[in-house]
C-alpha cells in the first residue's frame, strides 16, 4: 500500500505541475571554460531579477524555459571562475542562445572578489542534490595522500565514507559494502577500480574534469546498486592551445596531454606507470629480500567533437593493469613461482543531441571488462567480468516549475570464474541480461519549495529464472530561511550483481541465480543545510538505510559443497554457485556533519560521522544481530590547505597577491573509533586417551561475533608544496608525510598459545599487526 501511495504521488506531482500564464520564451545555451573550451558541469546559471535558475548538465548545458517576455540580467557562477552577467531581452515564442564563457580566476581570489550579483552559497546548497557530494581536481590534488594524489583516499575523508585499513581504497558508504558502489567513468561501469591489490585506485586524477558521489537516496536514473554512485568525468581536452602535466614521484611516473582538433574538438590523454620493478626490485640493497617483481599502468584516451550547435560526439577509453611475477627464490632457476595478473578496459561512445531548446538527450554505447589470471604450482585461475551496454537519457525542460526526465538501459553481461586445484576443478559461467527504465520529475511549487519524484522499473534474466522489480524515489527540499534548507529523500533500490570479497586477490563477480534472489534496501534520509557565512557551508544529514535478502559470502563454503558433476579425470567438478552465499538482513542508521570552505587562501572541510551497522545472517553469531568489520561508531576528519603568504595578508587584513612563487602547506587528521572483532572466550584441550601427557593444540571457542573493538584509529598526514612559475610553465616539487607521527594503528590482532601440562595451564601472547608506518615521500609537477 505504501508503494502504491508513493507511486501515486510521482504521478500527482507531474499532472498538477504547471508553467507560467502569458507569452513567454527561452533563453539555453553551454557554459564553457574561457580559456580551455571544456564544458563546466554544475555550474549555477540563474536570472537577477527572479529566483529562476538552473545548473548546467554533464555536457555543459542549461536551459531557462517559459520566461516571461521581456529584459532581465542573466548570470552564471561556478567555483575558481568569475562572475558572469549579460542583460537578454526575451521576446514571445523564441530561444535566445546564450554560451557562457567564465574565466578562470584563483580560488584565493575568489574570497575577496564576492560581488554583490554573485549567487550565494545558500542558493548553490539548496539546488545541490541530497547526500550528494563534488569533488574538484584541485581539492583532490591538494589533500595529503600516500605518496600521490588519490581520488578514493580523498573521499573517504569525507562524513559517511570508511574504509577498513590504510591498505585499501575501497569505500563503505553508509554501512554498505564496495560491491554496492556504483563506479562510472565517462558513463561505463568499472568493476573493480583498484591498483595494488586495493591499495591505490584507477582513477587518475590529474585526468579528471569532475567527481561526483551519492551517498544515498540518488534519483531514478541511476540503479542496479544498493549504497551510492560515484560519477567520474575525464577531461574533453583543451580546443584551444596544447596543455600537458607531468609529474613524477616514488610511486610512479605520470604525463596528462590535452590538444586541439582543429576546430572541431578536442584530445585528451593520460597514461602513469610504477617502476617497483625497476628499482626496488632491483635494488643491490634489496638484493637478499624476496622482493615481487611488480608494476602497473593506466592510461586514457578521449576525443570530443563538435559537430554542430546541436550534436556532440565523444569517444572515451580507459585501460589498467597489473603484473605479478613473484619468485619464492630468485637463485634458483627450478623454484616455484606465482603469477597474478588483472586489469580494467572501458570504451565509451556518446552522442549529445540538442532536439529543440527544451529537449536534450545523451545515448551511450559502452564496454567494459575486468580480467584477472592466477597461477602458483598446479593451480591457477581465471576471473572475467564483462559488460556490454546501451543506454540513453532524455531532459525535458517544460517550464521554471517543472522538468522531466526519462531514459533506458540495456546491459549484456558475463561472469566467468574458472579455476583448478589439485582433486577438482571449477567452471562457472553466467550470462545475465539487465533492462532498467525510468522516469522522473522535478517540480517546483514555488521558489522556496522543491519535489523530485521518479520511478524505475528494473528486470534481469539469468539462468532461466527473471525478476522484475519497480524502485519508487522521492526527494524534497524546502528553502527555510534564505539562509538554511531543509531537505528529506526516500528510496527502493535492487541489486542483482555481488562479489566475493578476497584479501589481496581481485574479488569474484556473480549474480543472482537459481539459488540466490536480488537483494533490496530502503533509503530514509533528512537533512539541513545552512550558509554559515558568505564562503561556508554547514551540513547535517540523518539516515536509516534497511536492506534485505543481504548477501554474505561464507568461507567455510567447501563443507557444503554437493558434487553433481566430474571432469574427464574423475574429478568433482563444480559448475554452479549453491552454497557460496550465506543470507540475511541488516540495517545501518547515522547522524553526518560537514562544514566547508571551497574558496579562499585556506580551504578544506571538518567532517564528522556517529553511525552504526548490524547484521543479521542465518547461522552465523545464533542468528542474533552483529556490526560487520567495516562499522565504526565514530569517525572525524580535518583536510585543509593553506597558501601560507595569503592566509597571513588576509589576517592583517592587505590584499591577496598573485606571486609568481608561493608555499602551500596541507593537513589531514583523521580520528576513527575501532573496529569490531571476535575474541575467544575460552580454550578447549583434548587428548588421544585419558593416559596419555600428549594434548592436541588448543582450540579456540569465540566469544560472541564482534563484541569487542581495537583501539581507535589515528593518523595525521601533511604536505608541503612549493609552486614556482615561469614564462609558459610551472614547477611544483613537493613532500608528503603519510602517518606523520607514526602511530601504529592495529590492523588485526592474532594469538600464539602455549601450554603445560602438569598443572594444565595455557599461555598465550597477543601479537598486534599495525598498518602502514610513517611514509615521506617526494615528487615534482611540471605543468606546460
Amino acid at each position: 500500500m505504501r508503494r502504491i501511495f508513493i507511486c501515486f504521488l510521482i504521478l500527482m506531482s507531474t499532472v498538477f505541475a504547471f508553467g507560467q500564464s502569458g507569452p513567454t520564451g527561452s533563453i539555453s545555451g553551454f557554459v564553457y571554460d574561457r580559456d580551455t573550451g571544456e564544458g563546466l558541469v554544475s555550474a549555477n546559471v540563474f536570472i537577477k531579477e527572479s529566483y529562476l535558475g538552473s545548473s548546467t548538465n554533464v555536457n555543459g548545458y542549461y536551459s531557462l524555459p517559459r520566461i516571461p517576455v521581456g529584459e532581465y540580467t542573466v548570470m552564471c557562477q561556478f567555483i575558481g571562475y568569475g562572475v558572469f552577467s549579460k542583460t537578454v531581452k526575451v521576446t514571445a515564442k523564441s530561444n535566445t542562445e546564450l554560451n557562457i564563457h567564465l574565466e578562470p580566476t584563483t580560488i584565493e581570489t575568489q574570497e575577496i572578489s564576492v560581488v554583490a550579483d554573485s549567487v550565494r552559497t545558500s542558493v548553490k546548497l539548496y539546488r545541490k542534490p541530497i547526500s550528494k557530494i563534488s569533488l574538484s581536481p584541485r581539492e583532490i590534488e591538494r589533500a595529503p595522500q600516500v605518496v600521490e594524489s588519490d581520488l578514493l583516499r580523498s573521499l573517504q575523508t569525507m562524513p559517511g565514507i570508511a574504509t577498513v585499513s590504510d591498505f585499501s581504497s575501497e569505500l563503505y558508504v553508509r554501512g554498505g559494502t564496495p560491491d554496492q558502489n556504483l563506479y562510472l567513468i565517462d558513463g561505463t561501469d568499472v568493476y573493480n577500480p583498484e591498483h595494488l591489490f586495493g591499495l591505490f585506485s584507477t582513477f587518475n586524477t590529474d585526468a579528471i574534469k569532475n567527481v561526483e558521489i551519492s551517498k544515498g537516496g540518488f534519483g531514478a536514473a541511476y540503479g542496479g546498486r544498493l549504497s551510492s554512485v560515484l560519477d567520474v568525468t575525464n577531461l574533453d581536452g583543451n580546443r584551444r592551445e596544447y596543455k600537458s602535466k607531468t609529474s613524477i614521484s616514488l610511486l610512479s611516473a605520470k604525463t596528462t596531454m590535452q590538444v586541439p582538433i582543429g576546430k572541431i574538438g578536442s584530445l585528451s590523454g593520460s597514461i602513469r606507470r610504477t617502476y617497483f620493478d625497476q628499482t626496488i626490485a632491483k635494488s643491490s640493497a634489496l638484493k637478499d629480500e624476496n622482493i615481487p617483481d611488480y608494476y602497473f599502468y593506466d592510461g586514457h584516451i578521449k576525443a570530443y567533437f563538435d559537430l554542430a550547435q546541436s550534436d556532440k560526439l565523444t569517444i572515451s577509453t580507459y585501460k589498467g593493469y597489473d603484473d605479478m611475477d613473484f619468485k619464492m627464490d630468485k637463485d634458483n632457476p627450478d623454484s616455484e613461482s606465482m603469477f597474478y595478473d588483472w586489469g580494467n578496459t572501458t570504451v565509451s561512445v556518446r552522442w549529445t543531441h540538442i532536439f529543440s531548446p527544451m529537449l536534450f538527450g545523451n545515448f551511450w554505447v559502452t564496454s567494459s571488462s575486468f580480467d584477472s589470471y592466477w597461477k602458483f604450482t598446479d593451480m591457477d585461475e581465471e576471473n572475467d567480468m564483462d559488460d556490454r551496454t546501451v543506454k540513453g537519457n532524455l531532459e525535458y525542460f517544460y517550464s521554471q516549475k517543472l522538468n522531466v526526465k526519462a531514459g533506458f538501459e540495456y546491459k549484456s553481461l558475463r561472469a566467468v570464474y574458472n579455476s583448478k586445484f589439485p582433486g577438482g576443478e571449477v567452471q562457472i559461467d553466467q550470462k545475465p541480461q539487465h533492462f532498467a527504465s525510468y522516469v522522473q520529475s522535478e517540480w517546483r511549487p514555488s521558489p522556496l519549495l522543491e519535489f523530485q519524484t521518479g520511478l524505475r522499473f528494473n528486470s534481469c534474466k539469468n539462468r532461466g529464472k527473471t525478476w522484475w522489480d519497480l524502485d519508487p524515489r522521492i526527494a524534497a527540499k524546502y528553502r527555510l530561511t534564505d539562509k538554511m534548507s531543509l531537505k528529506g529523500a526516500y528510496g527502493r533500490y535492487h541489486q542483482y550483481l555481488f562479489r566475493v570479497p578476497r584479501a589481496f586477490i581481485a574479488d569474484i563477480w556473480g549474480s543472482s541465480d537459481e539459488y540466490y534472489n536480488d537483494a533490496k534496501s530502503a533509503h530514509y534520509i533528512i537533512g539541513l543545510q545552512r550558509e554559515v557565512s558568505r564562503n561556508y557551508e554547514f551540513e547535517i544529514e540523518g539516515y536509516y538505510k534497511s536492506y534485505r535478502n543481504l548477501y554474505y559470502y561464507d568461507p567455510f563454503f567447501y563443507t557444503e559443497l554437493k558434487v553433481k558433476h566430474y571432469n574427464s579425470k574423475g574429478e568433482p567438478l563444480y559448475l554452479d554457485t549453491e552454497n557460496i552465499w550465506d543470507l540475511g538482513d541488516a540495517y545501518s542508521y547515522g547522524l553526518e556533519l560537514l562544514l566547508r570552505k571551497d574558496t579562499g587562501a585556506v580551504t578544506g572541510w571538518l567532517a564528522y560521522t556517529l553511525g552504526r551497522t548490524m547484521y543479521q545472517v542465518d547461522g552465523l553469531n545464533q542468528n542474533k544481530y552483529f556490526p560487520p568489520r567495516h562499522d565504526r561508531t565514530s569517525t572525524f576528519n580535518v583536510v585543509g590547505t593553506m597558501d601560507i603568504k595569503n592566509a597571513f595578508r588576509k589576517l592583517y587584513g592587505k590584499p591577496y597577491v598573485d606571486d609568481r612563487a608561493s608555499w602551500r602547506i596541507g593537513l589531514n587528521l583523521t580520528y576513527a573509533s575501532g573496529q569490531p572483532i571476535t575474541l575467544p572466550a575460552s580454550f578447549s584441550v583434548t587428548r588421544n586417551a585419558p593416559d596419555q601427557d600428549f594434548l592436541h593444540a588448543p582450540d579456540m571457542i569465540p566469544a560472541e561475533r564482534n563484541s569487542y573493538r581495537l583501539p581507535p584509529y589515528i593518523r595525521l598526514d601533511l604536505s608541503v608544496t612549493y609552486s614556482k612559475k615561469f614564462r609558459g610553465w610551472t614547477l611544483e616539487p613537493f613532500l608528503q608525510i603519510y602517518n606523520a607521527t607514526n602511530r601504529r594503528n592495529v590492523w588485526f590482532i592474532s594469538y600464539d598459545q602455549t601450554f603445560e601440562t602438569n598443572p594444565l595451564r595455557i599461555n598465550q601472547e597477543i601479537d598486534a599487526t599495525g598498518m602502514l608506518p610513517i611514509l615521506p615521500s617526494i615528487g615534482v609537477n611540471i605543468i606546460f
